[in-house]
């Protein structure tokens, strides 16, 4: 089958590699319909997740139809199905409570030394996320093994566009579970940094939740520009210095609760954060955490931290004082997306939630290393790129 391989720092490419096959009893292949690049990958793209292998397959946001299941499995051929990223047993302790993405048996025993050494407890599996999270193939592919199937997929009615379920996968969920752990309380004031596909979707589902007000922060214009569609104030920290415009724009009190949906690359040339870029370039540091140590200082006394953003290593200059002595509270860690599908599937059914609005771009498989290096250098025209396999390999126009 054709799938698309990592071999380096922006380096992918489309090779033909061995087709899956069933291995464990609730298995199940997948051919891939649809596959998205999601803002995580462009963290692999750049060399910052370690444990990487030449020849990795990549892709954790994906759907399509099964045809082929382990005797165990609960999926029938030819139903479509979107598989969450986060690959869970269903019967361990974390996903007893709901706690999807801290599987005990996510992770195939060769791998979970890595995972401990690396952050004192192993994680569940993900598709397609280095040998630290199970060396799992991706769904940037023509078809996919997906372990655990009777517990992970969600089928989805006959007549539903793949552009409207798809991000169920990882992004929907993602930004869903960012505004719970949020807290949001009516008539909070929340401060959302990073309109990517993951802080979107938290603006979206902070007004769901009764935000009266939210605010979002980024630079690319045309991402602004969509969070202002839901209802969002916006700044962009190109024009304005964000802590003064927060402040301003609170009465002296600050958000109520702020979401960092950027992560380990942040953007800007500020001290902290080109301090932070000297460091990763001269392998002195990894992280570059400058958005998050901007909503700590930023967030009122008494407030709350909610952190989507994908984070690798160890972070230094992190206000710890200021944490502590304003009494804030932070949630984070990856999406325990199995938590959250059915309500989301039956919101996006009832026309409760948009996905479509995000998608910029539909791309052939062939043309995956095209999308991941527009998406990379062109995020304020590429807000969301969709693959899909099977098609014939085109030009991809790059903007000027």
């Amino acid at each position: 089958m054709r799938a698309l391989t990592w071999h380096g720092k922006h380096d992918v490419r489309v090779d033909t590699v061995d087709d899956p096959e069933i291995i464990n009893p609730r298995d199940a292949i997948i051919k891939i319909t649809s596959t998205a690049i999601c803002g995580s990958d462009l963290h692999l793209y750049d060399g910052f997740i370690p444990t990487m292998k030449a020849g990795d397959v990549l892709g954790h946001e994906f759907m399509g139809e099964v045809v082929e299941t382990g005797p165990k499995s609960t999926l029938k051929k030819g139903q479509r199905v979107v598989v969450p990223f986060t690959i869970a047993c269903g019967s361990c302790y974390h996903c007893g409570k709901h706690q999807y993405s801290a599987c005990d048996n996510g992770l195939p025993a060769d791998n979970q030394d890595i995972a401990q050494e690396l952050y004192g407890h192993p994680m569940s599996g993900l598709f397609g996320y280095s040998h630290m999270t199970g060396g799992y193939s991706g769904g940037q592919a023509e078809y996919v093994r997906v372990p655990f199937s009777d517990i992970g997929p969600i089928v989805i009615p006959d007549g539903i566009d793949d552009d409207k379920v798809l991000f169920l996968s990882d992004i929907l969920p993602t930004g869903w579970q960012a505004a719970e752990y949020a807290q949001i309380e009516p008539g909070d004031t929340v401060a959302v940094w990073g309109c990517g596909p993951v802080g979107l979707f938290a603006v979206q589902s902070a007004f769901l939740m009764g935000a009266e007000r939210v605010i979002a922060i980024d630079h690319f214009p045309r991402r602004l520009e969509l969070a202002a569609k839901f209802g969002a104030e916006t700044i962009n920290y190109k024009d304005h210095a964000v802590y003064d415009a927060l402040i301003e724009m609170t009465g002296g009190i600050g958000p109520d609760a702020v979401i960092d949906a950027v992560g380990l690359e942040s953007h800007g040339l500020f001290v902290d954060n080109v301090l932070d870029q000297i460091k990763a370039s001269t392998f002195l540091g990894t992280d570059r955490p400058h958005a998050n140590r901007q909503a700590i200082i930023a967030c009122r006394k008494g407030g709350r931290v909610s952190m989507p953003a994908v984070y690798g290593g160890f972070v230094d200059k992190w206000p710890l004082g200021a944490f502590m002595e304003k009494g804030l509270t932070l949630k984070t860690g990856q999406t325990h997306v199995q938590h959250y599908t059915e309500a989301l599937l039956a919101a996006i059914l009832d026309g409760k939630i948009d996905t479509t609005f995000l998608i910029s771009h539909h791309l052939p498989l062939e043309n995956a290393p095209d999308g991941y290096k527009l998406f990379h250098d062109h995020q304020d025209v590429a807000t969301k790129i969709v693959l899909k396999p099977g098609l014939a390999k085109t030009k991809v126009e790059m903007p000027a």
